[in-house]
């Protein structure tokens, strides 16, 4: 997959944000799992791919993260905070019960946004809604924001809003933090 889209154009900024996108558990098995939910991607790495991709035609650097491991995401989070600008997850297996990544991220102080394959809000059996039904995310009340239920087209969605959010200083308080 490749984006098209002269996505340059829609900035108002023109800084090289460092956008971080993690993935979590059940993510690696993209490409198994139910097509009506996520879709005709093939893997886990065709996502990254396509999320980098978008995000060279954005003019941002997207470091991709992956793990089936909250440990590993957490320590992840704390290695990368100085570095990235804002953080976009799809907390997959974690969405329930991840208080110590959303709260390892809401430490960073960087813009957050929760992506989701599925509608999670979406009753079961409601196109793109998960079988078992609604959940309730840990993540959603401390999130800048959500993207949700448009299969892997929720990244882009959350990558563009990031973006565009990242370039208006007003959206987000005082201006940005000064990375080194």
């Amino acid at each position: 997959m490749t984006s098209k889209l002269p996505c340059t154009l829609m900035r108002s900024g023109s800084r090289r944000h460092r956008i971080s996108v993690i993935d979590g558990p059940n993510m690696s098995n993209l490409g198994a799992r139910s097509k009506k939910v996520y879709g005709s991607i093939n893997s886990l790495d065709d996502l990254k791919a396509f999320v980098t991709s978008t995000g060279k035609d954005l003019g941002v650097e997207v470091e991709t993260f992956s793990s089936n491991h909250m440990g590993d995401i957490l320590e992840y989070i704390h290695a990368s905070a100085d570095r990235i600008d804002g953080y976009i997850i799809n907390p997959a297996g974690l969405t329930t019960m991840g208080e110590a990544v959303r709260h390892a991220l809401e430490d960073t102080t960087r813009a957050v946004v929760e992506v989701h394959f599925a509608n999670i809000s979406g009753a079961p059996g409601t196109p793109r809604g998960l079988m078992s039904g609604k959940l309730i995310s840990t993540f959603t009340h401390t999130a800048t924001g959500m993207s949700m239920g448009l299969r892997q087209y929720s990244y882009i969605g959350a990558l563009v809003g990031l973006v565009m959010a990242l370039d208006d200083l007003s959206f987000l308080g005082d201006g940005l933090p000064e990375l080194a």
